[in-house]
Protein backbone atom coordinates (compact mmCIF):
# COMPACT_ATOMS: atom_id res chain seq x y z
CA UNK A 1 0.00 0.00 0.00
CA UNK A 2 1.26 3.38 -1.24
CA UNK A 3 -0.16 6.97 0.10
CA UNK A 4 -1.02 9.45 -2.55
CA UNK A 5 -2.11 13.36 -2.45
CA UNK A 6 -4.93 14.06 -5.13
CA UNK A 7 -6.66 17.49 -5.47
CA UNK A 8 -9.93 17.72 -7.13
CA UNK A 9 -12.39 20.10 -8.14
CA UNK A 10 -15.29 19.50 -6.51
CA UNK A 11 -18.73 21.26 -7.43
CA UNK A 12 -20.80 22.52 -4.29
CA UNK A 13 -24.11 20.24 -5.38
CA UNK A 14 -25.58 17.22 -2.87
CA UNK A 15 -24.32 13.92 -3.98
CA UNK A 16 -21.00 15.12 -5.62
CA UNK A 17 -18.63 14.43 -2.60
CA UNK A 18 -20.84 10.89 -2.61
CA UNK A 19 -19.95 10.34 -6.55
CA UNK A 20 -16.01 11.59 -5.70
CA UNK A 21 -16.06 8.48 -2.95
CA UNK A 22 -17.52 5.85 -5.18
CA UNK A 23 -15.35 6.66 -8.04
CA UNK A 24 -11.78 6.03 -5.77
CA UNK A 25 -13.16 2.96 -4.23
CA UNK A 26 -14.62 1.45 -7.77
CA UNK A 27 -10.77 1.77 -8.47
CA UNK A 28 -10.06 -0.69 -5.52
CA UNK A 29 -8.67 2.61 -3.33
CA UNK A 30 -9.40 4.14 -0.23
CA UNK A 31 -9.93 7.74 1.18
CA UNK A 32 -7.76 8.34 4.44
CA UNK A 33 -8.36 11.91 4.73
CA UNK A 34 -10.12 14.85 2.63
CA UNK A 35 -10.04 18.62 3.73
CA UNK A 36 -10.62 22.26 1.58
CA UNK A 37 -7.48 23.62 0.43
CA UNK A 38 -8.47 26.17 -2.13
CA UNK A 39 -10.75 29.32 -2.12
CA UNK A 40 -14.29 28.71 -3.65
CA UNK A 41 -14.27 30.11 -7.25
CA UNK A 42 -16.95 31.96 -8.77
CA UNK A 43 -19.21 28.90 -9.79
CA UNK A 44 -18.91 27.55 -5.49
CA UNK A 45 -16.45 24.73 -6.34
CA UNK A 46 -13.40 24.45 -4.23
CA UNK A 47 -10.30 22.47 -3.96
CA UNK A 48 -10.27 19.14 -2.12
CA UNK A 49 -7.17 17.28 -0.75
CA UNK A 50 -7.50 13.61 -0.63
CA UNK A 51 -5.06 11.30 0.92
CA UNK A 52 -5.75 8.24 -0.66
CA UNK A 53 -4.25 4.47 0.12
CA UNK A 54 -3.57 3.10 -3.16
CA UNK A 55 -2.74 -0.98 -3.19
CA UNK A 56 0.54 -2.17 -4.52
CA UNK A 57 -1.69 -3.35 -7.62
CA UNK A 58 -3.37 -0.65 -8.68
CA UNK A 59 -1.92 2.16 -10.85
CA UNK A 60 -2.54 5.79 -9.00
CA UNK A 61 -3.33 7.02 -12.39
CA UNK A 62 -5.69 4.67 -13.07
CA UNK A 63 -7.17 5.86 -9.98
CA UNK A 64 -7.15 9.77 -11.24
CA UNK A 65 -9.11 8.39 -14.52
CA UNK A 66 -11.17 6.56 -13.24
CA UNK A 67 -12.58 10.30 -10.86
CA UNK A 68 -11.94 12.01 -14.08
CA UNK A 69 -14.29 9.59 -15.86
CA UNK A 70 -17.03 11.16 -13.07
CA UNK A 71 -16.58 14.52 -14.46
CA UNK A 72 -14.41 15.47 -11.32
CA UNK A 73 -11.15 17.39 -12.33
CA UNK A 74 -7.94 15.92 -10.98
CA UNK A 75 -5.42 18.73 -10.62
CA UNK A 76 -2.90 16.98 -8.73
CA UNK A 77 -1.28 13.40 -8.19
CA UNK A 78 1.82 13.20 -6.03
CA UNK A 79 3.58 10.69 -3.12
CA UNK A 80 2.59 11.32 0.29
CA UNK A 81 3.83 10.21 3.49
CA UNK A 82 2.16 8.21 6.69
CA UNK A 83 3.51 11.34 8.82
CA UNK A 84 0.49 13.09 6.92
CA UNK A 85 -1.83 11.20 8.68
CA UNK A 86 -1.24 13.13 11.88
CA UNK A 87 -4.59 15.86 12.59
CA UNK A 88 -3.80 18.97 10.68
CA UNK A 89 -5.40 21.25 13.97
CA UNK A 90 -3.23 18.72 16.52
CA UNK A 91 0.49 19.55 14.24
CA UNK A 92 -0.60 23.48 13.80
CA UNK A 93 -0.64 23.53 17.91
CA UNK A 94 2.58 21.68 17.95
CA UNK A 95 4.34 24.07 15.76
CA UNK A 96 2.72 27.10 17.00
CA UNK A 97 4.21 25.40 20.85
CA UNK A 98 7.45 25.23 18.65
CA UNK A 99 7.97 28.58 17.79
CA UNK A 100 7.09 29.88 21.27
CA UNK A 101 10.22 27.72 22.77
CA UNK A 102 12.01 28.65 19.56
CA UNK A 103 11.28 31.63 17.95
CA UNK A 104 13.88 30.93 15.51
CA UNK A 105 12.54 27.85 14.18
CA UNK A 106 9.64 29.54 12.81
CA UNK A 107 10.66 29.34 9.29
CA UNK A 108 10.91 24.97 9.51
CA UNK A 109 7.48 25.06 11.72
CA UNK A 110 5.89 27.05 8.46
CA UNK A 111 7.58 25.00 5.75
CA UNK A 112 6.39 21.80 7.87
CA UNK A 113 2.82 23.33 8.03
CA UNK A 114 2.97 23.67 4.60
CA UNK A 115 4.07 20.62 3.73
CA UNK A 116 7.23 22.97 1.39
CA UNK A 117 11.35 22.86 1.50
CA UNK A 118 12.94 25.84 2.38
CA UNK A 119 14.73 27.57 -0.80
CA UNK A 120 17.37 29.96 -0.76
CA UNK A 121 16.41 33.00 -1.82
CA UNK A 122 19.26 33.79 -4.26
CA UNK A 123 18.85 30.09 -5.87
CA UNK A 124 17.72 29.29 -9.50
CA UNK A 125 14.43 28.33 -10.33
CA UNK A 126 14.07 24.40 -9.28
CA UNK A 127 10.83 23.54 -10.32
CA UNK A 128 7.66 23.14 -9.34
CA UNK A 129 5.98 26.31 -7.45
CA UNK A 130 7.57 28.50 -5.30
CA UNK A 131 6.07 31.61 -3.03
CA UNK A 132 8.44 34.24 -0.88
CA UNK A 133 6.32 34.96 2.39
CA UNK A 134 6.82 38.24 3.77
CA UNK A 135 6.75 38.89 8.04
CA UNK A 136 7.81 42.60 8.78
CA UNK A 137 11.09 42.78 7.13
CA UNK A 138 11.73 39.64 6.70
CA UNK A 139 11.23 36.86 4.16
CA UNK A 140 10.90 33.27 3.69
CA UNK A 141 10.93 32.02 -0.06
CA UNK A 142 9.02 28.15 -0.12
CA UNK A 143 8.92 25.66 -2.60
CA UNK A 144 7.14 22.48 -3.37
CA UNK A 145 5.08 20.43 -5.85
CA UNK A 146 1.65 22.01 -6.24
CA UNK A 147 0.56 25.14 -5.74
CA UNK A 148 0.19 27.34 -2.19
CA UNK A 149 -3.54 28.40 -1.33
CA UNK A 150 -4.20 31.62 0.49
CA UNK A 151 -5.53 29.96 3.46
CA UNK A 152 -2.44 27.97 3.55
CA UNK A 153 -0.29 31.40 3.22
CA UNK A 154 -2.20 32.82 5.80
CA UNK A 155 -1.71 30.63 8.63
CA UNK A 156 1.76 30.56 7.91
CA UNK A 157 2.46 33.93 8.04
CA UNK A 158 0.44 33.73 11.57
CA UNK A 159 3.54 31.79 12.80
CA UNK A 160 5.93 34.05 11.23
CA UNK A 161 4.12 36.73 13.21
CA UNK A 162 4.34 34.68 16.43
CA UNK A 163 7.93 34.55 16.14
CA UNK A 164 8.30 38.12 15.15
CA UNK A 165 6.61 38.93 18.09
CA UNK A 166 7.97 36.72 20.48
CA UNK A 167 11.54 37.49 19.16
CA UNK A 168 11.21 40.99 21.32
CA UNK A 169 11.29 39.23 24.03
CA UNK A 170 14.59 37.74 24.14
CA UNK A 171 15.42 34.40 23.55
CA UNK A 172 13.71 31.44 25.38
CA UNK A 173 16.12 28.75 26.95
CA UNK A 174 15.58 25.37 24.90
CA UNK A 175 14.05 22.57 27.23
CA UNK A 176 16.59 20.04 28.84
CA UNK A 177 15.25 16.75 28.21
CA UNK A 178 14.08 17.61 24.42
CA UNK A 179 16.85 16.16 21.90
CA UNK A 180 17.07 14.94 18.35
CA UNK A 181 17.68 11.25 17.81
CA UNK A 182 18.83 9.55 14.02
CA UNK A 183 17.09 6.59 13.60
CA UNK A 184 18.31 3.77 11.71
CA UNK A 185 17.67 4.63 7.83
CA UNK A 186 18.68 7.74 8.51
CA UNK A 187 14.86 9.78 9.55
CA UNK A 188 14.46 11.94 12.75
CA UNK A 189 12.21 12.20 15.35
CA UNK A 190 12.37 14.05 18.66
CA UNK A 191 12.74 12.85 22.34
CA UNK A 192 11.09 14.48 25.22
CA UNK A 193 9.39 14.11 28.45
CA UNK A 194 5.79 13.60 27.82
CA UNK A 195 3.20 16.41 29.75
CA UNK A 196 -0.64 16.30 30.23
CA UNK A 197 -0.56 18.51 27.40
CA UNK A 198 0.48 15.69 24.81
CA UNK A 199 -2.78 14.13 25.73
CA UNK A 200 -4.51 14.89 22.00
CA UNK A 201 -1.35 13.36 20.53
CA UNK A 202 -0.25 9.71 22.80
CA UNK A 203 -4.63 9.67 22.29
CA UNK A 204 -4.15 9.98 18.45
CA UNK A 205 -0.84 7.72 18.84
CA UNK A 206 -2.98 4.57 20.58
CA UNK A 207 -6.01 5.05 17.77
CA UNK A 208 -3.60 4.74 14.73
CA UNK A 209 -2.03 1.81 15.88
CA UNK A 210 -3.20 -1.39 14.81
CA UNK A 211 -5.39 -4.08 17.11
CA UNK A 212 -2.09 -6.16 16.88
CA UNK A 213 0.27 -3.74 18.35
CA UNK A 214 -2.54 -2.68 21.23
CA UNK A 215 -2.69 -6.06 22.09
CA UNK A 216 0.90 -6.28 22.79
CA UNK A 217 1.40 -3.19 24.71
CA UNK A 218 -2.51 -3.67 26.54
CA UNK A 219 -2.93 -6.93 25.97
CA UNK A 220 -6.22 -5.77 24.33
CA UNK A 221 -7.00 -4.44 21.32
CA UNK A 222 -9.75 -2.01 21.77
CA UNK A 223 -9.49 0.75 19.93
CA UNK A 224 -10.48 3.49 22.83
CA UNK A 225 -8.67 3.99 26.23
CA UNK A 226 -10.32 2.63 29.15
CA UNK A 227 -10.87 6.08 32.04
CA UNK A 228 -7.31 6.69 33.55
CA UNK A 229 -5.35 4.71 30.81
CA UNK A 230 -4.71 7.90 29.66
CA UNK A 231 -3.49 9.29 32.31
CA UNK A 232 -1.27 6.58 33.68
CA UNK A 233 0.06 6.58 29.53
CA UNK A 234 1.09 10.31 30.48
CA UNK A 235 3.28 9.04 33.58
CA UNK A 236 0.12 9.35 36.54
CA UNK A 237 1.27 11.50 39.60
CA UNK A 238 4.50 9.70 40.25
CA UNK A 239 5.26 8.52 37.05
CA UNK A 240 7.24 9.72 33.97
CA UNK A 241 6.60 9.61 29.87
CA UNK A 242 8.87 9.84 27.19
CA UNK A 243 7.22 10.67 23.86
CA UNK A 244 8.88 10.16 20.24
CA UNK A 245 7.51 13.03 18.19
CA UNK A 246 8.22 13.92 14.74
CA UNK A 247 11.05 16.74 14.57
CA UNK A 248 7.81 19.59 14.12
CA UNK A 249 6.38 18.08 16.80
CA UNK A 250 2.79 17.26 15.46
CA UNK A 251 2.42 13.47 15.62
CA UNK A 252 3.49 11.23 18.06
CA UNK A 253 5.31 7.67 16.87
CA UNK A 254 6.18 6.16 20.25
CA UNK A 255 5.55 6.08 23.73
CA UNK A 256 7.44 4.81 26.80
CA UNK A 257 5.87 5.06 30.52
CA UNK A 258 7.76 4.42 34.26
CA UNK A 259 5.54 3.99 37.33
CA UNK A 260 6.92 3.27 40.42
CA UNK A 261 5.88 0.40 42.12
CA UNK A 262 6.99 1.56 45.84
CA UNK A 263 9.11 -1.75 46.31
CA UNK A 264 12.27 -1.46 44.71
CA UNK A 265 10.75 -1.34 41.01
CA UNK A 266 8.52 0.46 37.96
CA UNK A 267 6.15 -0.79 35.84
CA UNK A 268 7.13 -0.29 31.63
CA UNK A 269 5.29 -0.08 28.89
CA UNK A 270 6.40 1.12 25.07
CA UNK A 271 4.42 1.05 22.04
CA UNK A 272 5.15 2.45 18.42
CA UNK A 273 3.05 3.72 15.69
CA UNK A 274 3.02 0.36 12.83
CA UNK A 275 4.86 2.86 10.34
CA UNK A 276 7.87 3.63 12.86
CA UNK A 277 8.13 0.04 13.37
CA UNK A 278 11.83 -1.85 13.08
CA UNK A 279 13.47 1.69 12.55
CA UNK A 280 14.89 1.72 16.76
CA UNK A 281 12.08 3.82 18.35
CA UNK A 282 11.06 1.54 20.57
CA UNK A 283 14.76 0.70 21.96
CA UNK A 284 15.90 4.22 22.22
CA UNK A 285 12.42 4.85 24.28
CA UNK A 286 13.53 2.28 26.56
CA UNK A 287 17.28 2.99 27.27
CA UNK A 288 15.40 6.58 27.98
CA UNK A 289 13.18 5.17 30.39
CA UNK A 290 15.41 2.89 31.87
CA UNK A 291 18.46 5.32 32.65
CA UNK A 292 15.45 7.46 34.23
CA UNK A 293 14.54 4.92 36.52
CA UNK A 294 18.09 4.16 37.53
CA UNK A 295 19.01 7.56 38.10
CA UNK A 296 15.65 7.06 40.31
CA UNK A 297 17.23 4.25 42.78
CA UNK A 298 14.99 1.88 41.00
CA UNK A 299 16.21 -2.03 40.83
CA UNK A 300 14.28 -3.71 38.28
CA UNK A 301 12.34 -3.06 35.39
CA UNK A 302 8.62 -4.91 35.31
CA UNK A 303 6.21 -5.87 32.59
CA UNK A 304 3.58 -7.86 31.45
CA UNK A 305 3.08 -9.72 27.89
CA UNK A 306 1.07 -12.58 26.06
CA UNK A 307 2.78 -15.93 25.75
CA UNK A 308 3.13 -16.00 22.35
CA UNK A 309 4.79 -12.09 22.14
CA UNK A 310 8.55 -11.76 22.44
CA UNK A 311 8.77 -8.32 21.00
CA UNK A 312 9.08 -7.42 24.33
CA UNK A 313 11.73 -9.82 25.36
CA UNK A 314 13.47 -9.07 22.90
CA UNK A 315 13.09 -5.23 22.91
CA UNK A 316 14.67 -5.26 26.57
CA UNK A 317 17.47 -6.91 25.43
CA UNK A 318 18.28 -4.73 22.37
CA UNK A 319 18.06 -1.89 25.50
CA UNK A 320 21.27 -3.54 26.66
CA UNK A 321 19.03 -5.56 29.78
CA UNK A 322 18.37 -8.98 30.64
CA UNK A 323 15.36 -9.92 31.35
CA UNK A 324 13.90 -12.92 33.48
CA UNK A 325 10.10 -14.21 32.69
CA UNK A 326 7.76 -16.55 34.24
CA UNK A 327 4.28 -17.23 33.07
CA UNK A 328 1.01 -16.25 35.60
CA UNK A 329 -2.08 -16.44 35.17
CA UNK A 330 -1.90 -17.10 31.22
CA UNK A 331 0.38 -13.38 31.04
CA UNK A 332 4.43 -13.43 30.97
CA UNK A 333 6.22 -11.04 33.84
CA UNK A 334 8.91 -10.00 32.90
CA UNK A 335 11.74 -8.34 35.18
CA UNK A 336 14.99 -7.12 34.12
CA UNK A 337 17.50 -5.82 36.73
CA UNK A 338 18.83 -2.22 36.47
CA UNK A 339 22.78 -1.38 36.52
CA UNK A 340 22.98 0.83 39.86
CA UNK A 341 23.84 5.00 38.96
CA UNK A 342 27.43 5.52 39.00
CA UNK A 343 28.52 8.04 41.91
Amino acid sequence: MTLWRVHVELEDRPGRLGELATAVGDAGCNIIALHVVGEPADDGSVTDELLVRVPDTVDPAAMTAAIERAGIPCTLLVRADAVELADPATTALALARMVAADPGSAPRAAATMLRARLVDPSAADTGGFTHVLRVGAGQLRLGRAWPFTATELSRAAALMELAAQLSLRGPAAPAPDDRILVLRDGSEVRLRVAAAADAPLVAALHARCSPATRRGRFLSPAPRLAPGELEELLGGPDGESVLAVTVDGGSAVGLATLVPDGDGSARFGVIVADAWHGRGVGTALLRRVADTAAERGVAELVGSARPDDVGVTRLLRRAGLRPSAEITDGEVRLRAALPAPVG
